[in-house]
Formats: C-alpha cells, sequence, structure tokens
C-alpha cells in the first residue's frame, strides 16, 4: 500500500469520522467514534473535551488498520458543524462551557433585541437574524455563563466555531484560527470584505479580540498532531461545504442535498448573490485561486425529527424501516414538523410541532419521515424560484440510504435524484479540497432514481404545505 494519502475527519453530531484516501478516491481506512449530547427542547449541547477525544479516537482507529498508512499521509482535512459554538480558555486550550449545537435555540428570547437590524445582518452575512447562528450564542454565553464572563474579564477568553476550538486543541503551533465557511456562520463575518464587521461586533457587543482571526479555507493552519501522526492540515471548512465537492468541482445545474442531523440543500452559484427572503446565500470555499457561494436551504428536522420520533413516540426504527412506513399513505396523518425550529423557507421558532389527523404509532411515525422528505421538497422550491430550474439532485447522508425516501423526492420535485456508490459526502469533499482538487475523482456512480408521477403523493404535499405557515417564496 503506497501513499500519498490525505487524511479527512468529518465531526457530525452524532459521531466523529476519520477516513483515509488515496489519490485516486479510494477509501484505504476508516473509522466512525459515536459522541453522545443532550438534546432537549431548545437545549442541543455535547461535551467539548469529549468531542475532542472523539476526534483524537477516530484517527487512531483509523490508522490502526494498516501500519503502513501513517507514513503516507502528506495532509489532512477538518471539517465540522458550521453553527456549533464553543468557547475556551486560551492560557490552556480547556473549554470553558459545552459545545452548543447549531440546533440549539436557548438564544432565542435574545433576538427580538436586535430585530430592528435584521435587514442589514441579513445584507451583510447573507443569514437571518436567528439563534440558531454564533453571535446570539455568543451573546447568551456572555450573559449566562460565569466561568465565560470570568474569562473575558481576565483577558483569556476564545469565542468561535467548533471548527476553530478543534484546530487550536489539535494543531502545533497553538494558533486561534477561523474559515469562511465556519466563520460566515456567527453574523459576525462580512461577506463583502471577507472578515470580521466592525458593525457587527459593535451590535452584538462582540469584541474582536476574543475571536479567532479570519483565514482562507486552503491555508497552513499547522501540523495536526496526535499519538500517532503529525501532519500539515490543510484545509478547514464546514461539514455541508466539504460535501459540496464529494464528486469534484460543484456543478452550478446540480442541488446538493445532504441529509443527517439535519437536511442543507446548495445550489453553487458563483458569485455572491442578491438578497432574498427565503434562503441563506453562503460562502463554501473561500481562498486566492477559488471561490464558491451557494443558495442553501436548511431543514432542522431531518435526523432530529427521527430522533424526536423514537423518544415521543417510542419508534425507534424509523430509518431501518422508512421502505414499509412510507408504503401506505392512506395509514398515516400529516405532520407538522418545526423539530428544532422552522428553517428555510420559514425561518420562524415559533410554531410548534404537531400531527394533523389520526394514525397509529406506526402511521405517526411514517408522517415524521414523510414530513422530512415535504420540507426538503419546498427548499427545492425555493430554490428553483430563487436561481432557476436545475438539472438533478446529488442526495448524500445517512438518510438517503432508502430507496423510497430517494424515489419519492424525485416524483415531488419531478426531478431525478441520485445517490452515489458512497454515502460519505462530506468526508469525500474533504479529501478532494484536501488533494488539491485532482482532475481524476471518482464520481457518477451510484442509484438514480427518475422522476414518476404521483398524484398522491402530490396531493398530500399539497394539504402538508397547507398546514404550514407561509414562505417567503409564497408571500
Amino acid at each position: 500500500m503506497k501513499g500519498p494519502f490525505y487524511l479527512a475527519v468529518d465531526q457530525g453530531g452524532h459521531a466523529t469520522r476519520a477516513l483515509v484516501f488515496g489519490e485516486d478516491g479510494r477509501v484505504v481506512a476508516r473509522a466512525l467514534v459515536p459522541v453522545g449530547g443532550r438534546s432537549d427542547g431548545a437545549v442541543a449541547e455535547q461535551d467539548a473535551e469529549a468531542v475532542v477525544a472523539s476526534v483524537r479516537q477516530a484517527i487512531s482507529w483509523a490508522l490502526d488498520s494498516d501500519p503502513r498508512i501513517t507514513d503516507g499521509i502528506v495532509a489532512a482535512g477538518l471539517a465540522t458543524q458550521r453553527s456549533s459554538l464553543v468557547c475556551w480558555d486560551t492560557r490552556t486550550g480547556a473549554a470553558l462551557a459545552p459545545v452548543i449545537g447549531w440546533q440549539d435555540r436557548r438564544a432565542a428570547a435574545l433576538t427580538a433585541r436586535y430585530q430592528d437590524h435584521a435587514f442589514a445582518v441579513r445584507e451583510r452575512t447573507g443569514l437571518v437574524l436567528s439563534p440558531h447562528y454564533g453571535a446570539l450564542k455568543m451573546r447568551w454565553c456572555l450573559e449566562h455563563l460565569p466561568a465565560v464572563q470570568a474569562a473575558a474579564r481576565g483577558g483569556y477568553l476564545a469565542m468561535g466555531p467548533l471548527a476553530s476550538f478543534l484546530a487550536y486543541r489539535l494543531i502545533e503551533p497553538r494558533r486561534l484560527l477561523a474559515d469562511p465557511a465556519n466563520a460566515s456562520r456567527t453574523l459576525l463575518w462580512s461577506r463583502h470584505t471577507h472578515g470580521w464587521d466592525p458593525e457587527l461586533l459593535a451590535l452584538f457587543g462582540i469584541s474582536e479580540d476574543v475571536l479567532p482571526v479570519c483565514a482562507p479555507s486552503r491555508y497552513p493552519f499547522g501540523a495536526l498532531v496526535t499519538r500517532e501522526l503529525s501532519v500539515p492540515l490543510a484545509i478547514l471548512t464546514g461539514d455541508q461545504s466539504a460535501a459540496l465537492f464529494s464528486e469534484g468541482a460543484p456543478r452550478t445545474d446540480t442541488v446538493y442535498l445532504n441529509m443527517g442531523t439535519g437536511a442543507f440543500l446548495q445550489r453553487p452559484i458563483g458569485h455572491v448573490p442578491a438578497d432574498g427572503e427565503a434562503l441563506l446565500w453562503s460562502t463554501a470555499l473561500l481562498d486566492g485561486h477559488e471561490r464558491v457561494y451557494v443558495a442553501e436551504g436548511t431543514v432542522h428536522g431531518a435526523g432530529a425529527a427521527l430522533d424526536w420520533a423514537a423518544a415521543h413516540l417510542g419508534f425507534p426504527q424509523i430509518a431501518q424501516r422508512c421502505a414499509q412506513l412510507l408504503a401506505d399513505p392512506a395509514a398515516r396523518p400529516l405532520f407538522v414538523n418545526a423539530i428544532g425550529g422552522l428553517g428555510s423557507p420559514y425561518w420562524r421558532t415559533d410554531i410548534e410541532s404537531r400531527f394533523e389527523g389520526d394514525g397509529s404509532v406506526e402511521g405517526k411515525a411514517a408522517a415524521v419521515l414523510e414530513s422530512v422528505v415535504f420540507l426538503v421538497a419546498e427548499n427545492l422550491l425555493a430554490i428553483r424560484t430563487a436561481s432557476g430550474p436545475f438539472a438533478t439532485i446529488l442526495a448524500t447522508g445517512g438518510l438517503t440510504g432508502c430507496d423510497t425516501l430517494c424515489q419519492s423526492l424525485a416524483d415531488l420535485a419531478q426531478t431525478p435524484v441520485r445517490r452515489p456508490a458512497d454515502p460519505e459526502g462530506t468526508a469525500r469533499g474533504l479529501a478532494y479540497l484536501v488533494a488539491g482538487g485532482p482532475r481524476a475523482w471518482p464520481g457518477g456512480k451510484g442509484q438514480s432514481f427518475l422522476a414518476r408521477p404521483d398524484e398522491g403523493a402530490a396531493a398530500r404535499f399539497a394539504a402538508w404545505r397547507a398546514l404550514m405557515p407561509v414562505p417567503a417564496t409564497r408571500g
């Protein structure tokens, strides 16, 4: 087994994955380490030290599979959940609080304080004013957590994206850095100047001194050091941003759908976009040679909704029984899926999840699963409205392993859905970036689901839409 090899570390909501790729795009080693957390109503958090340990463990397990791999690894990349926030001690690197997850909504009460500035926030950042993003989480920590307050007074506080915290703990020499994909999820990063925005810092009362220094997506971040290896960390980015590159350079005629805890839809548009009300406008990659911007839709309740159903309905195997559950639409109610708050195109945190109609436990579980498909379909409509028709939906992530779900989505969107053979879209895209964007990168294989007419599904979708708030695209 000969190198060069590229290490891709994907730190997600339920697990940390470490995969080693050859220069031909083959996976030569992989490992997964589960990571627990607490998700209860508005709270979504993880033990920060456990997350650090999971990264180290995943790398170790991946490299243990063959001792020849370690010597051949020439570079590494790290991708994380973009809107998750950490506060830490710059003297020791120790976390001062749990990782505040991207789904966390404890800062929702602060939103009204800044509502008069919502348009300015959107124009400067491309995001909506929401408790899911970093600035409001930072304010909540500064106002509610004594350890964070003490660190701020003592001059040893750092606050920033999870990626910045993990890099601080894992690279040598220790540096405080943030990449564009993650920095742009803080409500403090200007999509025009590609740095921290002084007016937004003043608005939210965040000192630039506590924030990481903004760096490009490709950058000599330092050496990623574990017990087994020390290699250059060449790429720092967000999980969804990396998934765009799973099959090489992103295509503007494709919507990239990645379905995990949440479902994220991205369409590359190649420029800083105009403003719109329904979607986010995100920076996926930014360096001296390449800039990738996307129109983005966000579904908060994808895998998180199935977790909710497992806890509240006592039905833990929804994903495994997907085909069976979706087989008989007459046996299930409709579900207003506001798990984690409604993301695009609604942007509402005041809607309660509920079932419309009667059904058995199994029928309700099916309705939860179907609602994920409906939310994705609604976002596809918003993307088509904002940026025109597209040719294909490329679907990755754990939930897309269900054939019936992929077929249902193709039917509703009347657009082919293609599922790659390797569902690890984030890790594969990350490895492509770490490898420098090679021309020969595997893609195009897998399974395709062609759109079919389905009047029954269309009628249920219409009935479900009638229960939902009016999206910006309709109003």
